[in-house]
């Protein structure tokens, strides 16, 4: 005769079994811009983003094989809290993209930006040498343009030295990332 446990006692280990799971993700948490509020070099939008600089990056999806390379030459300027930065990609395939952010400067590292592929506003936030931005861009896909959600982090290496990765996704499922190398132009 096979020995069965009460319904009270699996209940019980399911519901323990969860709370552990629920445990161990929120220790595997996203990182937060107050996290690099202590790290240097201090990361000033209007600063860093004045003048022309050239990017280079790789498009990857899921897996990590890269899909796409590209190069971005990218001319900023601000008046007071508002930035321009006309950013004109170059892919590997041939293909050329232009897009020009507007930025605004809010107070406590906060930012604001629209573009015309830009779903609505873009949020972001400044700490330390960390941007975090998050948007939804109309990205052009077989002939139709899709909403995707960008999760883009910009760390400041040095006064010309800036990374960016971003994650890509749509209804929560990652498509892929952007990762890219921003050098700012001697001036």
């Amino acid at each position: 005769m096979k020995h069965r446990l009460p319904i009270r006692t699996i209940w019980s280990r399911t519901l323990l079994a969860a709370a552990m799971s629920l445990s161990l993700l929120s220790g595997c948490s996203t990182p937060q811009i107050e996290d690099y509020a202590n790290q240097t070099p201090v990361l000033e939008l209007s600063d860093y983003f004045n003048g022309t600089l050239d990017a280079y990056g790789v498009f990857t999806d899921r897996s990590g094989k890269v899909i796409k390379r590209f190069t971005v030459v990218m001319t900023c300027t601000w008046q007071g809290n508002a930035g321009v930065l006309d950013e004109v990609f170059t892919y590997s395939d041939g293909s050329t993209q232009r897009r020009i952010w507007r930025l605004v400067r809010h107070p406590n590292g906060r930012y604001t930006g629209q573009a015309d592929d830009v779903v609505g506003s873009a949020q972001g936030q400044q700490s330390g040498n960390a941007f975090h931005w998050t948007y939804t861009l109309l990205l052009p896909v077989d002939g139709r343009e899709i909403e995707v959600q960008f999760d883009d982090w910009m760390y400041l290496m040095n006064q010309q030295v800036m990374l960016n990765k971003a994650a890509m996704s749509k209804w929560g499922f990652g498509l892929g990332e952007v990762t890219l190398s921003f050098v700012k132009r001697s001036i």
